[in-house]
């Protein structure tokens, strides 16, 4: 940041992560949009794993600086270790069957 001239507060960043099939992108985005963002590591034929994004994670002090992550469903699935690619169960909180077409709307949960 002082290379930047920016004023550095970790509550006003926020670390973004983009993992493409073939690269992963780790970029600090200012919360109000007011200063440009900063790219911090981009990692080619690298692949897609909970090992990689810690590995980046580290290489970026994310332990030390506490930044608020954010990133598309594929990335929140790889930092909570859940299962990736077409599960019968997409989400972790429900049993709802995704393949199921057939019943996809006429299916209630009544408690």
């Amino acid at each position: 940041m002082k290379v930047l001239v920016l004023e550095y507060n970790p509550d006003k960043w926020c670390l973004f992560i983009d993992s493409p099939k073939v690269s992963l992108k780790v970029i600090l985005l200012h919360n109000g949009n007011k200063f440009p963002s900063v790219p911090l590591a981009h990692a080619v034929n690298i692949k897609e794993s909970y090992e990689s994004m810690k590995l980046l994670l580290g290489k970026v002090k994310y332990d030390e600086f506490k930044w608020k992550l954010c990133g598309d469903l594929k990335v929140v699935a790889l930092l909570l270790g859940m299962q990736l690619g077409y599960t019968k169960y997409c989400c972790f909180q429900c049993e709802w069957d995704s393949r199921d077409k057939k019943n996809h709307y006429v299916n209630k949960n009544v408690a």
